[in-house]
């Protein structure tokens, strides 16, 4: 190469490092200017204040979890008539049972049971309460942020009214989970952040309410409350486990407190709901809740005392209800991984005591992971969780004598779909809204028909049952189908 080549090399070499050095300094001196500027500048506008209100923006909309006013909105749609008299007042039915013993003929050919109405809703899993005619649900309207109390004619399916309040939330699976419970005067709702109103079934008029976490630091569950309230004579019974008090019982017609259960086991709020119980001859309502299992009087001499507990049962996550076996036998059941357990619960002369009979893994026995078990005719009826082995969400029969053994299981899997006994036949809703029914014969069960019947997901609100209507829902939809 010549001297002049090199030099030439030499010059260019120079010119792009001169230049790179150029861009990186008139880049720092850009940015490290912008930065100065935006430290030193005040802006000259001029600010106004607004009245509240002048943007238009909804009443209500800028609630906080704080400030939540219970009830506060409410609109009538219209009135309808009816004659019909059915009732399925709360979560399981009256009697808890999740059973229906009616004179009504229940219809079992092969051809598709008519669907009078459908309705769509929130995202939830709330199961519906009927009473004379009407069907109540508790729904989330993500809108307007707000918890929702919506009244349907049973026949018809128009909305007659809706209370509402707003109370910021997240979807989580959905929002509602629980059943309403409702007598001649009151409807009462637990919604998912805790709140409880109490409203006149008829005319939907506000009575009074509760804020679970303001007044009781409940501790709402990850899921949302699920909860259902119960109504034993004229006194709501709720479990708050919260910091002080465990269980309570207050006056439906004043909302005033009646009783109360020191919460010294520190339980937390589980997604479980009391079950009443008569435990060797005491009437007693029995709590699962997370740390553990317990029973509380409901006699009336000496009401909310705690009689005994156990914490050799505490699943980290339990939605199913206690059942009872007999006078002395409870069985649990839960999910992820919780699997099942029987317990024994004795009384001589005033001294309680529980002990856990047997306990075993979901592979080991009858489990359930959401749906709480029918017990009928001295056969458990469950659907087994995902963690169930080579059962995993197929129905099963059990003898309340064998927890490990099925005397009978189904070809087809329901995932977490829920089931209600009616007079002679199960009816089972798997989670893509496909409705089944079956004949209950002796230790084994008979598929009589499937029909398809809401084109959704994630159907695993419990159904209510009357006046020759079975109300479903999945988790956009509340259907009503004729299955007399």
């Amino acid at each position: 190469m010549s001297i002049l080549d090199k030099f030439l090399n030499n010059g260019n070499r120079k010119i792009r490092n001169l230049a790179i050095y150029g861009i990186t300094v008139a880049v720092i001196l850009i940015y490290s200017g912008a930065i100065i500027f935006w430290h030193i500048y005040t802006p000259d506008y001029k600010l106004y204040i607004q009245t509240p209100g002048a943007d238009n923006r909804p009443q209500g909309t800028a609630r906080t979890i704080n400030d939540v006013l219970v009830g506060e909105f409410f609109m009538r749609y219209g009135d309808e008539n009816t004659s019909l008299q059915g009732k399925w007042t709360c979560f399981r039915g009256s009697d808890f049972s999740n059973i229906v013993r009616t004179a009504d003929k229940i219809s079992a050919s092969q051809n598709d049971y008519p669907v009078e109405w459908n309705v769509k809703t929130g995202e939830g899993h709330a199961a519906p309460t009927i009473f004379n005619g009407k069907v109540y649900v508790l729904d989330y309207d993500e809108s307007l942020n707000s918890d929702a109390l919506r009244c349907f004619s049973l026949e018809t399916g128009k909305e007659l009214w809706r209370r509402w309040y707003r109370v910021p939330m997240k979807r989580n699976h959905g929002f509602s989970r629980t059943a309403p419970v409702i007598n001649e005067n009151h409807v009462i709702t637990v919604g998912p952040q805790g709140h409880v109103m109490c409203c006149d079934p008829v005319t939907g008029s506000m009575k009074w309410s509760l804020d679970l976490q303001k007044q009781f630091n409940t501790e709402v569950p990850f899921w949302y409350s699920g909860q259902c309230p119960r109504i034993d004579g004229n006194t709501l019974v709720l479990a708050p486990a919260g910091e002080k008090v465990l269980l309570m019982g207050i006056d439906c017609n004043s909302g005033e407190t009646l009783w109360q259960t020191p919460n010294s086991l520190n339980y937390k709020m589980s997604h479980s709901s009391i079950t009443p119980m008569v435990l060797n001859g005491k009437k007693t309502y029995i709590y699962a809740g997370i740390g553990g299992v317990c029973g509380v009087s409901a006699e009336k001499n000496d009401v909310g005392a705690l009689l005994w507990h156990t914490d050799r049962w505490k699943p980290s996550v339990i939605a199913p209800s206690p059942l009872q076996l007999s006078q002395n036998n409870i069985f649990m059941v839960a999910g992820y991984g919780a699997g099942g357990a029987l317990l024994n619960v004795s009384n001589s002369g005033g001294n309680w005591k529980v002990s856990v009979k047997e306990q075993y893994k979901p592979n080991e026995g009858m489990s359930s992971e959401q749906q709480t078990p029918i017990l009928f005719k001295n056969m458990l009826i469950s659907i087994m969780p995902k963690d169930g082995g080579t059962l995993r969400g197929r129905l099963v029969c059990h003898n309340p004598q064998d927890l490990h053994k099925p005397v009978w299981s189904s070809e087809e899997r329901f995932g977490l779909g829920p089931y209600i006994v009616i007079n002679n036949y199960l009816f089972v809703f798997n989670d893509d809204g496909d409705l089944y029914v079956y004949e209950i014969m002796q230790n084994n069960m008979k598929l009589l028909k499937k029909q398809h019947v809401i084109d959704g997901v994630d159907a695993w609100g419990p159904m209510a049952y009357a006046d020759g209507r079975l109300v479903v829902r999945d988790a956009h939809h509340v259907s009503c189908l004729k299955i007399d």
